[in-house]
C-alpha cells in the first residue's frame, strides 16, 4: 500500500503557506481537510489515483485530485512550488511555536519583515513585537521562552520519528546475504522517548560489502565517515547514523555495549570487576583474562551472577541491584494488553466508524475498545453533547450484539474545565461504562491552580482514568505546569487510573511518573488515544514507556480480562 505521509505533508504545507500569506479561512480549510481524509484512507491511495477515483473522496474535486496525483508522481505540484517561492521557508518553524498560528506569523512577516525564527528572536529581544496590536510586553517574554522552548525540544527527535525509520534500515540491511544479524541499539531499543541518532549494529563475516550496500541506501543524505567496521552518515531528514559490523562472534557484546546506556555500563563493569571479569564492546573477559564467548545478551548477565536485564531498564536506576537480588519486574509486555480504553471515532474528529473500531481492535485479539470520543467543551472536535452522547450510547449496545467474544465500552472523553468540573453532568456520566476526563485548554495556568484543578477532576467519583496528565507534545508543546506527585497522591486515594498515551507525539505519563505512579499503588491504563484504526497499533510506544516504568501486567487496567476491568470500574 502506498504510504500517503508524503501527500499528507504537501497539502499541510500548502495549507501552511496559504495561511500565512493570508488567504481565505475556507481555502485554507480545504486542504487541511484533504490532509485528514488522505491521512485516513485505508484504500491504497496510488491505486485510487490510477482508477482516476480520487476527485469521488469527500471534499476533493477535480482540482485538489489532480495536486495529489501531481504529488505522488513528482514529489510535488505547481501550487506548492509557486507557494515556496512567494513565502519563506523559515516561517513554517514560527508555526511550532504554542499560540502562534498561520494569521499571526503572516502579520509578523508582512509589519515587521520576520522570515525566520532567529528574526524573531531579535525582534522580541529588542521589544518590537509589542509595537503590533495584541502583542505586549508579557507575550513578548512569552515568545522568546516559546523559541528557547522550541530549540531545546529539537535537540532531541521524537522516539516515533525515528524508530520507523530505525526499522525499516534494519530490513534493508537484513536482505543483504552477507549479514547474519542486526539490530537497532541506543536509545532507540531502550524505548527512550527521544534520540539524538540512530545506532545500527550488524554481524558479517567480510564487513565491507556491507557498509557498501548501507552506503547506498536512498534513505541517506551523505556518509560522513567509513572506516572499516563502520560508517558514519546523515539520513536526508538531518539525523545522524552509526553502522558497526562486527564478527558474529562480537555480535552479541557489541549490541549490548551500543544499547547503552552510560550509566548502565558504568555500574555493570564496576559489579563485573569485583568478580575479576572485564567488559569492553566486543568481549567478555573472565578472571583468567580469557573471551568468554557469548550468544546471547542473557548469557551475558548470567556469566555475572545477573538476571537479566531487558534493555528499556538499563538506566543506573537500580536494576543491577534488583537483577542481583533476583527482584526485578516481570515486566507488562504487548501480549498482555486485552483491550485499549482511549480511542476516537467519526462521531466526533476520528477518521472511522464505531464498528470499524471495534473489528479493528477485535482483529488485534482485544477483549474490549472503550469508545471515549470527546465531550461538547471541545467543539473544535464536534464534541458530543449529552442527547447525542446517549444516541452513541444506544448504538454501541447495538453494535455489542452483532460483536462475539468482544465487547465496545461507552465512554467519553470529558474536558476537565479551568475550575476543575467537567463538561457534562454527573447523571450524564453515570450512564457509561468509562469515564476518561483530560485537560485541553487553559494551559498556562500556574502549577498550583493546574494540579488543584486536575485533582478536583480526580475527586468526581465517575471519572476512572486522567488521559495525558501532562498535556506534553513531543517536540511541539511542554508539558504544563502541574505538581505530578500532588496528582499521584490523589490519584492513590481516589482511586483514579493513569493513563499511559501511547501516541508516540505525547508519551504522557512518561516513564519516570510512571514508575513513581506504579510505586505508589496507582492503576495505569496504557491506551493509544486513536482517531484512525491504525492508530490502534501505537499500543507497543505505550508499553515501551511502560516498561521503562518497571510497571507489571498487574498495575495496568487493561491488562485486565473485560469481567475483571468491569468489576474494577464497579460496571459489573
Amino acid at each position: 500500500m502506498t504510504d500517503p505521509i508524503r501527500v499528507v505533508a504537501a497539502l499541510e504545507e500548502i495549507a501552511d503557506r496559504l495561511e500565512i500569506r493570508g488567504e481565505a479561512f475556507f481555502k485554507v480549510r480545504a486542504y487541511r481537510r484533504a490532509a485528514q481524509v488522505v491521512s485516513a484512507l485505508t484504500e491504497d491511495l496510488a491505486l485510487l489515483y490510477q482508477r482516476g477515483e480520487l476527485d469521488q473522496l469527500p471534499g476533493i474535486g477535480p482540482a485538489l485530485a489532480q495536486k495529489i496525483g501531481d504529488v505522488l508522481t513528482t514529489g510535488t505540484c505547481p501550487l506548492l512550488e509557486r507557494l515556496r517561492r512567494e513565502v519563506p521557508g523559515g516561517l513554517l518553524d514560527l508555526l511550532a511555536l504554542p499560540g502562534i498560528g498561520g494569521k499571526t506569523v503572516g502579520h509578523l512577516w508582512r509589519s515587521l519583515g520576520i522570515e525566520n525564527l532567529d528574526a524573531l528572536e531579535e525582534a522580541a529581544q529588542a521589544g518590537r513585537l509589542r509595537e503590533l496590536p495584541g502583542f505586549g510586553e508579557k507575550k513578548e517574554r512569552n515568545v522568546l521562552a516559546a523559541i528557547a522552548g522550541l530549540r531545546r525540544r529539537r535537540e532531541r527527535v521524537p522516539l516515533g520519528a525515528l524508530r520507523p525509520v530505525a526499522l525499516a534500515l534494519v530490513e534493508a540491511l537484513a536482505a543483504h546475504p552477507a549479514v547474519g544479524r542486526v539490530a537497532m541499539a541506543g536509545s532507540l531499543r531502550r524505548w527512550r522517548e527521544t534520540a539524538k541518532d540512530i545506532d545500527l549494529v550488524a554481524a558479517a563475516e567480510d564487513p565491507a560489502p556491507v557498509l557498501d550496500a548501507f552506503s547506498r541506501l536512498e534513505q541517506l543524505d551523505r556518509v560522513v565517515a567509513r572506516g572499516e567496521t563502520k560508517v558514519s552518515a546523515v539520513l536526508k531528514t538531518g539525523v545522524p547514523l552509526d553502522l558497526r559490523v562486527v564478527r558474529p562472534g562480537a555480535y552479541w557484546t557489541a549490541l549490548h555495549h551500543f544499547t547503552g546506556s552510560a550509566e548502565h555500563h558504568v555500574q555493570l563493569r564496576g559489579w563485573a570487576s569485583e568478580r575479576g571479569f572485564r567488559i569492553n564492546e566486543y568481549e567478555l573477559l573472565g578472571p583468567d583474562g580469557k573471551p568468554r564467548p557469548v550468544q546471547a545478551e542473557e548469557e551475558l548477565y548470567g556469566l555475572l551472577g545477573l538476571a537479566y536485564v531487558p534493555p528499556e531498564l538499563r538506566e543506573g536506576g537500580g536494576e543491577i541491584e534488583a537483577a542481583a537480588e533476583g527482584s526485578l519486574p516481570r515486566l507488562v509486555s504487548l501480549e498482555d494488553i486485552r483491550g485499549d480504553l482511549h480511542a476516537h471515532t467519526d462521531w466526533t474528529d476520528g477518521a472511522h466508524s464505531l464498528e470499524a473500531m471495534a473489528r479493528a481492535a477485535k482483529d488485534r485479539g482485544y477483549q474490549y475498545l472503550a469508545i471515549t470520543d470527546h465531550a461538547r467543551a471541545l467543539a473544535m472536535a464536534g464534541g458530543l453533547d449529552a442527547d447525542r452522547l446517549r444516541r452513541q450510547v444506544e448504538a454501541i449496545r447495538r453494535l455489542n450484539e452483532t460483536l462475539e467474544g468482544f465487547r465496545l465500552l461507552a465512554g467519553i472523553e470529558a474536558n476537565v474545565m479551568a475550575d476543575g468540573s467537567l463538561d457534562l453532568e454527573d447523571e450524564v456520566l453515570a450512564e457509561l461504562d468509562v469515564v476518561v476526563a483530560s485537560v485541553h485548554s487553559h494551559f498556562n495556568q500556574d502549577e498550583a491552580t493546574m494540579t488543584r484543578r486536575v485533582i478536583r477532576a480526580m475527586e468526581n467519583p465517575h471519572v476512572d482514568l486522567i488521559a495525558h496528565p501532562t498535556g506534553r507534545l513531543l517536540g511541539a508543546r511542554d508539558p504544563y505546569a502541574i505538581d505530578v506527585d500532588a496528582v499521584i497522591e490523589a490519584a492513590a486515594r481516589t482511586g483514579t487510573a493513569l493513563e499511559i498515551n501511547a501516541h508516540p507525539d505525547r508519551l504522557d505519563l512518561r516513564d519516570s511518573h510512571a514508575r513513581r505512579a506504579r510505586e505508589a499503588g496507582v492503576k495505569l491504563a496504557i491506551s493509544t488515544d486513536a482517531h484512525h484504526v491504525q492508530h490502534l497499533g501505537l499500543m507497543e510506544y505505550g508499553v515501551g514507556t511502560a516498561r521503562r516504568g518497571w510497571v507489571e501486567p498487574g498495575d495496568v487496567l487493561n491488562a485486565m480480562p473485560l469481567d475483571e476491568l468491569l468489576a474494577h470500574l464497579g460496571r459489573n
